[in-house]
């Protein structure tokens, strides 16, 4: 272990790294034997190699990125895969769902959550069901048998007790689980049950076939227990650190913000596939996070993971710029550019030129794209560099190299 001493904070302070790489720095240090010259090696290698990652001044970094995922982007698929190996659940991957991303689609097409549990939940099969039962909604049809009788009007819930107890582990009687379940049905349907132990009656107010058939449909859309919008969740073991297993939860279906708050859930490492909810429960950089993270992982998903991370986090920062989440199309950031050209260039090209005429709006040809239209360099790399020599510079130039000649003679 070497100390750090006021010389080798010298030496890495002085260097133009960010906080966080200086700090890595201390901690490499720290962890060798190494003197205070070499240290300030190891800063001065880490500076160089930090600078030469860093790009040039007025490259076209928005271009690039542009190119480095649309070309891959062309070898992707356009399948559903099984989801980490669980074979009961499948979740939208490849260019599809690179598409939902860059749209900011309200939903996904298969919304799903990862939810990691704490301390005993996390260890503890039993424990870990309790949580299952939780959030996973549980409709009438898992909990018994439903028969309608016409003659009298009324419509028979028979509960299957071992059902209950295993959706409910942790209440001491299944005859308070029926008394909870008829109280649900009341609220839900609005209509008096009569309870006979395992069973519930419950009928229209007045004789109607119609009534009594919509009570049963009704009745299979109530949800007694867990999230109404978690379909099915998939319990499994798996090996997160060495040395450490721990049971992870895999739902079809999310509900972000309720499952958070559901005791035995690890909110610190819950995911969700729905940048929206993550937006809504945890704010605009936690949903920045979740598309970098969810465009890597698709990526990878499809063996395109040389990819540079920095061209995902560019599209990541456009999209969340201005405190909520764009899309990248014509109802969002390219759609609500300055440039009446460049928004014109992308989706309906006239619209966007005469509400532009109507509104006597001023293209200022500050963009790329506007440029290329009218035929001007673009104001980026060699394009925004303006340098002259003029007539009379070179004649002074001229007689000066004369007056040299003459001298020399």
């Amino acid at each position: 272990m070497t100390e750090i001493t006021t010389e080798i904070e010298d030496s890495v302070e002085d260097t133009r790294l960010p906080r966080r790489l200086k700090e890595e720095v201390y901690g490499t240090i720290e962890d060798r034997e190494v003197t205070p010259k070499e240290a300030s090696e190891i800063a001065a290698a880490v500076e160089s190699r930090y600078l030469d990652t860093r790009i040039d001044p007025l490259d076209p970094v928005g271009t690039v990125s542009a190119q480095s995922i649309g070309e891959p982007g062309t070898q992707m698929t356009m399948n559903t895969f099984h989801y980490a190996g669980v074979a009961e659940i499948d979740v939208t991957q490849g260019l599809p769902r690179l598409i939902e991303l860059v749209d900011a689609r309200k939903t996904p097409d298969t919304p799903m959550m990862t939810v990691h549990l704490e301390d005993e939940y996390a260890e503890d099969r039993e424990k870990a069901h309790e949580v299952v039962w939780s959030i996973e909604a549980t409709k009438i049809l898992a909990l018994g048998d439903i028969s309608t009788n016409v003659a009298d009007m009324l419509v028979r819930v028979d509960l299957n007790e071992g059902t209950l107890a295993e959706r409910w582990p942790t209440a001491e009687d299944t005859e308070e689980v029926a008394i909870e379940i008829a109280d649900i049905i009341e609220d839900s349907l609005g209509v008096s049950t009569a309870r006979d132990g395992m069973a519930i009656e419950f009928g229209p107010e007045e004789p109607s076939y119609r009534d009594l058939f919509r009570l049963v449909e009704e009745l299979r859309d109530v949800t007694f227990k867990g999230i109404e919008d978690v379909n099915r969740v998939v319990i499994r073991k798996e090996q997160l650190a060495p040395g450490r297993e721990e049971f992870v939860l895999y739902t079809e279906g999310s509900a972000f913000g309720d499952a958070l708050e559901i005791e035995g859930v690890d909110a610190s490492r819950t995911t969700c596939n729905n940048i929206h909810e993550i937006y809504r429960v945890l704010g605009v950089e936690a949903a920045r996070e979740t598309i970098i993270e969810e465009t890597m992982n698709t990526l990878e998903e499809q063996g395109l993971d040389d990819v540079n991370v920095r061209h995902l986090m560019l599209v990541a920062d456009i999209m969340t710029n201005d405190g909520t989440i764009q899309s990248i199309g014509r109802h969002g950031i390219s759609g609500s550019k300055d440039s009446v050209l460049a928004r014109a260039a992308f989706e309906v090209t006239v619209n966007h030129l005469l509400d532009a005429a109507i509104n006597g709006e001023i293209d200022d040809l500050n963009g790329v794209t506007e440029n290329v239209i009218v035929g001007k360099p673009i104001k980026l790399g060699t394009g925004d560099v303006d340098l002259r020599m003029g007539a009379a510079r070179r004649e002074d130039q001229a007689s000066e190299g004369d007056g040299e000649e003459a001298r020399a003679d």
